[in-house]
């Protein structure tokens, strides 16, 4: 950890660390928020039969942004091997195909099979729900602004990746 600090180009001290308190780290705030969202996701489409992480694939099957195992893992943050077992279960239920991708084929392409469209329809709705529910209070202005401040920490992902310490 104390490597990973040294290399990171610090400008100042935005957070520092004389003055860490876990329960107002805005790491320990924003997990705490998405677990909340997640398990709230988790509870409405399992009536469904699926969970939050499989809604999450079928909906990046559906707008086109991944259609491959790989792609799916890179954007989920989820390890390639925990993608395959999930993308094998999902097929098993019918609800998506591996098709051989005629360009090139050592790859397989994802497709929702006429189950998984019909299924990915509810999710939007569900999605909205919890949001609507999670975000009571909030003006517009400070959903807008929150949005903006999460897609310029987003952002930092390439530079989070090239400090991380090396195994």
């Amino acid at each position: 950890m104390q490597r990973l600090i040294k290399n990171m180009a610090q400008p100042s001290s935005t957070f520092p660390l004389d003055v860490y308190q876990v329960e107002e780290s805005l790491g320990y705030l924003i997990s705490r928020a998405k677990t909340m969202l997640s398990k709230s996701v988790d509870e409405s489409v399992s009536k469904l039969g699926i969970t939050h992480a499989q809604s999450s694939v079928f909906m990046m099957l559906a707008t086109g942004k991944c259609d491959t195992a790989a792609e799916l893992a890179r954007d989920l943050f989820i390890d390639a091997g925990a993608m395959k077992r999930m993308l094998d279960r999902l097929v098993v239920k019918g609800l998506l195909l591996r098709v051989t991708d005629e360009s090139d084929k050592r790859l397989f392409k994802l497709e929702l099979t006429q189950a998984g469209h019909e299924l990915v329809q509810h999710l939007p709705g569900i999605y909205n729900d919890v949001l609507n529910i999670g975000f009571t209070g909030f003006s517009p202005e400070e959903i807008g602004f929150l949005r903006s401040l999460l897609k310029k920490l987003l952002a930092n992902r390439t530079l989070l990746e090239q400090t991380a310490v090396p195994k």
